[in-house]
């Protein structure tokens, strides 16, 4: 299976499929269209049936069962888009082979260089052969890497019908990466009794907790005057601001930590005198503790507003997603499912939390329990990532046992 999905990987990040977060479209680039559209006619090719692209550029299909007994339905989902944070156009990929354990020159002009000592986890890697990228646009491997090892497997499973499985149900999503990749995902439609998004990092992560997740948008009121004059009647909505974020816990920050820690994480600080913006992500994975958290912003609100004695402030909290645990612990099994399966494969599983979403944990929440497993890059989003050859493999052969092992249940 290696050369097959090195082959597609390669074939895949050739297609610019970056999301774009100003387009409320789904999906929300045309690159995206013509890759859901190329992958369906993949599809069809290697023999998968009920291949469809709906209108919003969701692309399933089923390999239909071969046992004469009925078992659980099983679906592998991945993400079609590419994050915007960095270029994912004109992506040029490069195979080392046999990498010799050193600092690897991405791009010479530039002076862009892989660094062992920034980024150690490649050590683990010697010997063994890596894609990286030019030094310019991501890889890609988020998600692609998932992609290529869903549909290799498919490929391998419809080339060897000697292997039994029950239905398989895959699907492809838009605009993960915006936090729009199940909007419109159809659970009903789909017709799986479980799944398991592609979607992790490095070899035998699987994870089932995530982030319980909130976006919050402040508006700070000043009052304008020329500064000559400013005396007891201005209001600097830039100051206030400030001290508005310097009143936050300071190692409440994503640059501090780590594991299961949750974080304020302020990404915009806009405006001017009169008008000032703040937008911050709210994140982490105990409800009561995330609840807390979004509490703490509207207290501290509330006081400013009362401190000035008038609406100084406004403030939007929305709600973006829960933890996925909450609806996989009660059928914990589908988990032990996928450890056993990496551990059939030789593959030690690394279980730990998702600091971040995932299709999977909104599909949780719509009535799809779905885990994440690992599909094998590193550094994602920009011009550090790589991904091993032996990883994408191996993820391959992760896929199949799952599926040999559901095979099983009755």
């Amino acid at each position: 299976m290696e050369k097959n999905v090195v082959d597609r990987f390669l074939k895949y990040v050739g297609f610019n499929t970056q999301s774009n977060p100003e387009n409320s479209q789904s999906p929300s680039s045309e690159g995206q269209t013509a890759f859901g559209k190329m992958i369906a006619e993949e599809l069809v090719r290697i023999g998968m049936s009920d291949v469809e692209v709906d209108w919003n550029g969701y692309v399933m299909a089923t390999l239909p069962s071969n046992l004469e007994i009925e078992v659980p339905v099983v679906g592998f989902i991945a993400h079609m888009d590419t994050s915007p944070d960095c270029s994912g156009n004109h992506v040029r990929p490069r195979i080392i082979e046999s990498y010799d354990g050193q600092d690897v020159l991405l791009n010479e002009s530039k002076a862009v260089v892989l660094s062992t000592k920034r980024f150690p986890e490649i050590l683990k890697y010697k010997g063994e052969s890596l894609i990286v990228t030019d030094g310019t646009t991501l890889l890609g491997a988020d998600d692609k890497a998932g992609l290529a090892e869903i549909v290799t497997a498919m490929d391998y499973l419809l080339k060897h019908p000697e292997i039994e499985h029950g239905k398989i149900r895959i699907a492809f999503t838009p605009d993960e990466e915006i936090g729009r990749g199940a909007d419109h995902f159809y659970v009903p439609n789909f017709g799986a009794d479980f799944a398991y998004t592609m979607d992790g990092g490095e070899l035998g992560e699987l994870q089932y907790e995530n982030f319980n997740a909130a976006s919050a948008h402040l508006v700070f009121h000043g009052v304008n005057v020329h500064p000559g004059s400013a005396k007891d009647k201005m209001r600097n909505a830039i100051l206030v601001a400030n001290h508005f974020v310097s009143q936050l816990p300071p190692e409440e920050v994503p640059e501090h930590t780590a594991n299961y820690d949750g974080f304020f994480h302020l990404v915009k600080f806009a405006g001017q005198v009169d008008k000032t913006e703040l937008e911050f992500i709210i994140r982490d994975f105990n409800r009561e503790n995330f609840d807390r958290r979004k509490s703490l912003l509207e207290e501290m609100v509330s006081g400013l507003n009362q401190k000035y004695g008038e609406r100084v402030v406004d403030i939007s909290i929305k709600n973006q997603y829960f933890n996925m645990k909450e609806m996989i612990d009660p059928q914990f099994f589908i988990v032990d499912i996928a450890r056993e399966a990496m551990l059939s494969c030789g593959i030690e599983p690394l279980i730990v939390p998702v600091r971040g979403g995932t299709d999977g944990s909104r599909l949780s929440y719509m009535g799809l329990p779905c885990p994440n497993i690992f599909g094998g890059g590193h550094n994602f989003h920009g011009e550090y990532e790589f991904i091993p050859v032996k990883s994408m493999e191996k993820a391959c052969r992760v896929i199949v046992a799952i599926i040999s092992r559901v095979a099983e249940m009755n």
